[in-house]
């Protein structure tokens, strides 16, 4: 059973889009994978920043 039983009949922008999202979704997938250790540290930086900008005005 095809994932996208349309496939054919779908336009070539439809077909394009879909392609794109595919590929996002795996840079994404494999960047959350290959960074996963590293985001905690980013989300603790941002959080800390963002506090930083509060507390500063």
């Amino acid at each position: 059973m095809p994932l996208l039983p349309r496939w054919r009949y779908m336009t070539p922008e439809a077909k394009a889009l879909t392609r794109r999202l595919a590929v996002s979704g795996g840079v994404l997938l494999v960047a959350l994978l290959v960074f996963r250790s590293l985001i905690p540290w980013l989300l603790l930086g941002l959080a800390a920043w963002w506090l930083w900008k509060l507390v500063s005005r």
